[in-house]
C-alpha cells in the first residue's frame, strides 16, 4: 500500500519549475489531442471516418428506398383493389415498380398468362405459389442489400477504438518509461489517443446498429405485406367460377352488378 500512495503521489505531483497552463476550451482541446496523436490513433480514426461514412451512406439510401417502397406499395394496392382485369394492372404495374408486391404481380401474372393465355382460372395454382414465393424472395434479397455491412459496422466499430485504446495506453506506459519522471505530463498525450479512439468507435457503432435494427424490422414487415398480397391474388384466381374465357378479376364486377 505505502508503495501505491507514492506511486500516486509522484504521478500527480506537479512540476515545481512549471506555472499550470490555463484550461483550453472543449473544442479547442479535442483539436490539440488530434494533432498530439500518434500515427496508430491517426490510422484507426481515418478508418473509423471511412466505416461511418460508408454507413451512413447506406443509411441513407435505404431510408429512401424504403420510403418510397412502403409509399408506392400502399398506392398498388389501391389501384390492384379497384381494378376490374388482371391486365388493367400489368398496364400501370411500371408506374408502381419501387414496391415489391409490383415484383410478386408481375411474376405471377407472367406464370398465369402461359397457364392460361390470360383468361379464365388458373390450371395449376401451385405453380403459381412457387412464382410468388420466388418473386416474394428475391424481392426481400434486394431489400436487404448492403444491411449486413451495417451489421458488421456496428459490430467491430468498437473493437477498432478499443484498439486505439489500448495502443494509447502502452504509448502512455512508454512515454512514463521514457520522462524519468511519473508526471501528469508524460501520460496525458497517450490516455488523450486512448479517449478518442474509443469514443469515435462508439459513434460509429451506435448509429449502425439502430439503423440496421430498424431496417431489419422494416424487411420482415415487406415481406409479411409481401406474403399476405399473394395470397390475396391467389385467392382472386383461384376462386374464381367464370367461363374459360373470362378474366378472374371481373368476378368482383359481376358480384356487384348481381347485388
Amino acid at each position: 500500500m505505502t508503495h501505491l500512495l507514492i506511486f500516486a503521489f509522484f504521478l500527480f505531483q506537479a512540476e515545481p519549475d512549471a506555472a499550470a497552463p490555463p484550461v483550453p476550451p472543449s473544442g479547442s482541446a479535442i483539436v490539440e489531442m488530434l494533432q498530439n496523436s500518434g500515427p496508430v490513433a491517426i490510422g484507426v480514426l481515418l478508418v473509423l471516418l471511412i466505416f461511418s461514412i460508408y454507413s451512413w451512406a447506406i443509411i441513407l439510401g435505404k431510408w429512401g428506398s424504403f420510403k418510397r417502397a412502403r409509399t408506392q406499395s400502399s398506392r398498388f394496392l389501391r389501384a390492384f383493389r379497384k381494378a376490374n382485369r388482371l391486365q388493367e394492372i400489368a398496364a400501370v404495374s411500371e408506374q408502381f415498380k419501387p414496391s415489391p408486391l409490383v415484383n410478386v404481380f408481375d411474376e405471377v401474372y407472367e406464370t398465369y398468362r402461359r397457364q392460361t393465355g390470360g383468361y379464365g382460372p388458373p390450371r395449376n395454382i401451385t405453380a403459381l405459389e412457387r412464382a410468388a414465393q420466388t418473386a416474394s424472395s428475391e424481392a426481400l434479397t434486394v431489400l436487404e442489400q448492403r444491411l449486413t455491412w451495417l451489421a458488421t459496422i456496428g459490430a467491430i466499430s468498437p473493437f477498432v477504438g478499443l484498439f486505439g485504446t489500448i495502443m494509447g495506453i502502452v504509448d502512455a506506459f512508454h512515454g512514463l518509461g521514457t520522462a524519468g519522471a511519473a508526471t501528469l505530463r508524460a501520460v496525458a498525450p497517450g490516455v488523450s489517443e486512448a479517449l478518442i479512439t474509443t469514443a469515435a468507435g462508439l459513434v460509429v457503432a451506435i448509429p449502425a446498429v439502430i439503423a440496421y435494427n430498424q431496417f431489419t424490422a422494416r424487411c420482415r414487415e415487406f415481406g409479411a405485406r409481401m406474403d399476405d398480397f399473394s395470397r390475396e391474388l391467389l385467392n382472386s384466381m383461384e376462386e374464381s367460377e367464370l367461363a374459360p374465357n373470362q378474366d378472374p378479376f371481373e368476378r368482383e364486377a359481376a358480384r356487384g352488378l348481381h347485388k
